[in-house]
């Protein structure tokens, strides 16, 4: 199928996918624990009499069961070697199934291997392990692609750009997204949907985690930000156990089919069953929903930029966005020095800084001599996401430096710059259009300056249209107004204005550099402000600048209040309050976050250590900041200073691991965050763990037993879990994924653990934890049991008999200490 035939497949009425197929097959005799790829193998009329009654209740596309037939998941079983086979088998019991009556989709997730930094997996491995799969897919002949049950963003980038650069056919993406409407990782509907889309991919939406009445947020959300189809595919509601152990969801097929409907209402066009729908919920889905009329989308008119975890939403008339020109070492000495190093303190320094002053975006820029540019924006890069969410342009002179950067920024770019010279305009244009980035247009040409504001707007069309010939729209352009300096040429302010007012009229944002306008002039700082103000009012959406300029900023928000821009009165309010505050920073110790607040040091909490140590400042800090870099050294240098070991843990790493906890409860930390300060703290408890043995401070901590139930390989969270218990002191004892109970009890009574940690991520999985409890008990063991992971309530943990119900790592460290009596 191409992607027009897909276009115009899904017309004036929804389209319809199949339901689930694990909790089917689990019901139709499928073991759990087994390679559920191989099982259908081994039993394809199973699979075909499924997908059969999921084809006769209406479903238009089915997908293929090669979910987890990638080669990662395949080596948990041994199988990797039949990788080829597997997938192609696969593929044709569904085309059998089929019989040319719907479409079959090939179904591809997550590897279970998380992304470097958080994991060990490298951006490009990724990409490399989804293009073999789909190779296997494409030779089998599917007629679609589907990327489904995604926690991350950037793999699901992998994924598509795996897609794109190894075949032609659609590729629908899903990701799955928490009761916050944000995924494990942190990436909400919004952004989520922004970035697919302007990577490629030919649909977008939610599966799985809910049931439909909780997803027409994120239904609705996706849709009007979007102008591609929009996919719902969610379970049958929340799972629980009936009195026979089987694992069964609250809502029947006609709420289902009920809830559905409100689905498309919101947007939703692409419509299916995710854990827990059977062939009957699809048949009732198609009858309620069949008659139904798809809403009307418009086209959006605003301009997005994002993070992994924000969008800057921006249209021509609304509020000014100050983008953030510090991270750029060009005439910074110790910025250079620190960046041959490898040091990216600074980097990370500026980036809060910025963001703390107003900046709505950052502009990141390691052009200098000596060094790797493209190895030095891609740690910059990372080092940023890790301490701010706002999105970045990225600037170099040097299209491969570009390139690289695009392919790994985990959203979607501004690309500073693109001009007419030949070789920017042949070759960085379609890179800006495959990776979906916004670019600034740079009105040059070979020929240097236009020589004439008729010859800037000459230019400025030429770039335009070669960039509507490849896909791209106007919103996808920011114009550089291409200041000059007005003590060189006393028109220049005036033609960079008459540029800005050009460009709104006829639909481009603009952008500018601010220096240049006053070069060699006296107190620059008044003639850049007052140019600001000048060009604000004739439609300047944004311009590069140092938002610590206290003057230009606050005279910049100023003008979109007298503008009587939306919003404008309150942000300007709050600009100021945030400059009074800084200027009372003698009172309180502020900590920039992953948001645009501060995290705040409570006088009673620097109290406690800021008389006569600085240094436990500073660990508290790195832990706060994921500063797994540097964390050891500022160790080292408080224990020089004369600070106890006990100490350092107690007045300076558990209080920040604490306040990680609290950020993430709150959702101004995400799951990066929290393993990047779990990691740093981990760090330092592994240099001060043998002095503390040796000075005697370090009292033994109960055993903990802990393990994802047996039939199922995920491990994120638990992983999570046990390293924050460990940096609590506990003894964990680890025993990985897939653990059976007679191994887990083994451990349990081998350690003498007081508590047994069990996680699961799969309905089908769940009900092992019971089998765990009851062994235990059978058993003897007398160890407290507490349970957690996506599927899992506190009503199930009351149900199977769970001492206790923990919903992320830092919960599951309060609970533990709570039931065996541990304070602090």
């Amino acid at each position: 199928m191409t992607k027009s035939e897909f276009r115009s497949f899904i017309k004036e009425h929804p389209i319809y996918l199949d339901g689930a197929t694990g909790s089917n097959l689990l019901k139709r005799g499928m073991p759990v624990g087994v390679c559920p790829e191989k099982w259908i193998l081994e039993n394809k009329n199973t699979l075909i009499a499924l997908q059969k009654e999921f084809i006769e209740a209406g479903s238009n596309i089915v997908y293929a069961p090669t979910f987890s037939a990638n080669s990662v998941k395949l080596t948990e079983y041994g199988l990797e070697r039949e990788i080829e086979a597997m997938n192609m088998e696969l593929v044709a019991i569904s085309r059998e199934a089929a019989g040319g009556r719907c479409l079959v989709a090939a179904d591809l997730t997550m590897t279970g291997e998380q992304l470097s930094p958080m994991g060990t997996m490298d951006f490009e491995d990724l990409i490399n392990i989804y293009k073999e799969q789909i190779g296997y897919l494409v030779r089998g002949g599917v007629d679609l692609l589907v990327v489904e049950t995604m926690m991350s963003l950037q793999e699901s980038r992998a994924a598509l750009i795996a897609a794109k650069e190894s075949c032609d056919l659609p590729v629908m993406v899903t990701m799955t997204f928490e009761s916050d409407g944000r995924t494990l990782y942190g990436t909400d509907a919004k952004t989520a949907a922004i970035v697919l889309q302007s990577l490629g991919a030919d649909a977008v939406g939610a599966n799985c985690s809910t049931g439909p009445d909780k997803m027409v947020d994120i239904i609705r959300t996706m849709a009007e930000v979007t102008s591609i189809p929009i996919i719902a595919k969610p379970n049958a509601g929340l799972p629980y156990l009936d009195r026979e152990g089987n694992t069964v969801y609250d809502m029947n097929s006609e709420d289902f089919a009920e809830g559905m409907a409100k689905l498309v209402e919101a947007g939703a066009s692409i419509l299916g069953g995710c854990c827990g729908t059977t062939p009957e919920y699809i048949d009732k889905l198609r009858e309620r929903t069949s008659h139904m009329n798809l809403v009307k989308r418009q086209r959006p008119v605003k301009r997005y930029l994002t993070s992994e975890r924000q969008t800057v939403e921006f249209g021509l008339d609304d509020n000014f966005i100050v983008v953030g020109e510090r991270i750029n070492p060009t005439g910074k000495k110790k910025l250079q020095e620190q960046l041959r190093a490898g040091n990216m303190d600074m980097v990370a320094e500026f980036a809060q800084e910025q963001e703390a002053c107003g900046a709505g975006i950052l502009d990141v820029n390691m052009g200098m001599s000596g060094v790797d540019e493209k190895e030095l924006m891609l740690k910059a890069m990372e080092e940023v996401a890790g301490v701010t969410s706002i999105p970045l342009s990225i600037d170099s002179s040097h299209i491969d430096v570009l390139e690289a950067a695009l392919r790994r920024y985990p959203g979607r770019a501004l690309i500073n710059s693109v001009s007419y010279e030949k070789i920017k305009f042949d070759h960085l244009l379609p890179i800006v259009r495959k990776y979906g980035a916004m670019f600034i247009l740079l009105p040059l040409s070979d020929a240097g300056l236009p020589k004439s504001l008729e010859e800037k707007k000459d230019i400025i069309e030429k770039i335009a249209l070669r960039a509507r010939e490849l896909g791209m729209d106007k919103e996808d352009i920011v114009v550089d107004g291409l200041v000059a300096t007005v003590g060189a040429d006393k028109r220049a302010a005036l033609e960079t204005l008459e540029t800005i007012r050009y460009c709104k009229e006829n639909g481009y944002a603009t952008i500018c550099g601010l220096s240049n306008i006053s070069f060699g002039l006296p107190q620059r700082g008044y003639v850049n402000t007052a140019f600001l103000t000048m060009a604000i009012k004739d439609g300047l959406t944004m311009a590069i600048a140092n938002p610590s300029q206290e003057l230009l900023v606050c005279s910049a928000f100023a003008s979109d209040l007298l503008l009587n821009k939306e919003e404008a009165d309150i942000r300007y309010i709050e600009l100021i309050g945030g400059i009074e505050a800084k200027k009372k920073a003698l009172e309180t110790e502020s900590v920039p976050s992953s948001g645009a607040e501060n995290v705040k040091v409570s006088k009673d909490a620097e109290a406690s250590i800021i008389n006569g140590c600085q240094t436990l400042i500073t660990i508290r800090e790195a832990v706060l900041k994921g500063n797994k870099k540097k964390i050891t050294e500022y160790t080292i240098t408080a224990l020089e200073e004369g600070r106890e070991p006990q100490e350092i843990l107690n007045d300076a790493l558990l209080p920040a691991i604490n306040e990680v906890g609290d950020l993430f409860d709150k959702g101004k930390y995400f799951l990066p965050q929290l393993i990047a300060s779990a990691e740093a703290m981990k760090t330092a408890i592994e240099y001060l763990e043998p002095l503390l043995k040796e000075a005697g401070g370090s009292k033994e901590m109960p055993a903990i037993v802990i393990a994802t139930v047996e039939g199922d390989i995920h491990d994120i969270g638990k992983n999570l879990v046990a390293l924050m218990l460990k940096n609590y002191g506990f003894r964990v004892i680890d025993l990985g994924k897939d653990v059976p109970k007679e191994k887990i009890i083994q451990a349990a009574i081998e350690n003498e653990a007081s508590v047994i940690a069990l996680s699961a991520l799969m309905t089908t999985t769940m009900q092992e934890m019971r089998r765990v409890i009851a062994y235990a008990r059978a058993q003897g063991v007398t160890a407290k049991v507490i349970i957690g992971g996506a599927v899992i309530t506190q009503d199930y943990a009351d149900e199977i008999g769970a001492d206790g119900y923990s919903k992320d790592a830092a919960d599951a460290v309060r609970l533990t200490k709570h039931i065996l009596n541990i304070e602090g």
